[in-house]
């Protein structure tokens, strides 16, 4: 009876040390995976020498309710106050008027793109503009001047710059807000730098981008630790009025609750740890 009794008692010692040292094994995984750094860092599968092509050409055409500045320069100052509407600064009890063509006015007047996507140029009356980048619009002003013979000067050049080009750019940034496109091709990347980069807390592969199309609101989403499918996406390059979002990761979600990420710290692990294997030894003890 009594070698009964010891057999029994071995496996059952035997029984509490395998689960003592699962739990240990359990809680140790549970640590690391607590412990895990956030994903930071971008582009992850790039390496030297990586070329990928651009699927996006990233040009800008014109749409309905956009503004842009239209300057004609010519030989000729008439045909400069005539194709050039003039802006009129007003004091009091003063009146000044000049050609659209300086350096300051360009920044004040501008052309805006009706609901039916012309604009109303002066002699040249209604032209369609949406649809068509800038140097498309230049162009197609200048070939309407010339076939006219309104304009008979060489050279004769014609200016187009947008007036409004803006993107949008909210969630985890540092500088979160609205920033102004001063040129034709703008990155998403460029778009967050002007934000201040993310912040450690923001989502690098579920960077979210929204943008008008064809009357409806498309979101796409982007993700920035892949340089492949970065540059493959069609919102690389960032549109008029564009909006990206940078969703906030679990641990800042967490932090939006009491203790949220209590669970998730070394220190509870441990203290947890330490509780069951004092448990598992008083078990083991007892038999």
């Amino acid at each position: 009876m009594k070698g009964i009794n010891l057999h029994e008692e071995t496996t059952n010692i035997l029984k509490l040390m395998k689960y003592k040292s699962f739990i240990f094994m359990l809680l140790t995984t549970m640590l690391f995976a607590a412990c895990r750094a956030p994903q930071i860092s971008y582009f992850q599968d790039a390496s030297n020498g990586t070329s990928t092509e651009l699927q996006s050409s990233g040009m800008i055409k014109l749409r309905p309710m956009d503004e842009v500045v239209i300057a004609v320069n010519a030989k000729d100052p008439a045909y400069v106050n005539m194709l050039n509407l003039p802006y009129t600064s007003s004091r009091i009890g003063t009146s000044n008027t000049t050609s659209r063509v300086t350096t300051q006015s360009l920044g004040i007047l501008s052309y805006k793109v009706d609901s039916n996507g012309n604009i109303d140029f002066p002699i040249l009356g209604k032209i369609k503009a949406a649809g068509l980048s800038r140097e498309e619009l230049a162009s197609k002003i200048k070939e309407e001047l010339l076939n006219r013979n309104l304009v008979t000067d060489d050279p004769l050049v014609v200016t187009v710059e947008f007036a409004n080009l803006n993107v949008s750019v909210l969630g985890e940034v540092k500088n979160p807000g609205r920033y102004n496109m001063t040129k034709d091709k703008v990155t998403i990347l460029e778009a967050i730098s002007m934000a201040g980069d993310l912040s450690i807390y923001g989502e690098r592969d579920e960077v979210m981008v929204m943008r008008e199309e064809n009357g409806k609101q498309q979101t796409y989403v982007v993700d920035l630790t892949s340089m492949e499918k970065l540059l493959k996406s069609p919102v690389y390059y960032m549109q008029q009025n564009d909006i990206v979002y940078v969703k906030p990761n679990s641990m800042r979600q967490r932090q939006a609750t009491v203790s949220g990420n209590t669970v998730y710290t070394p220190t509870f692990w441990i203290s947890v740890a330490s509780l069951l294997t004092t448990i598992s030894a008083i078990i083991i003890n007892n038999n």
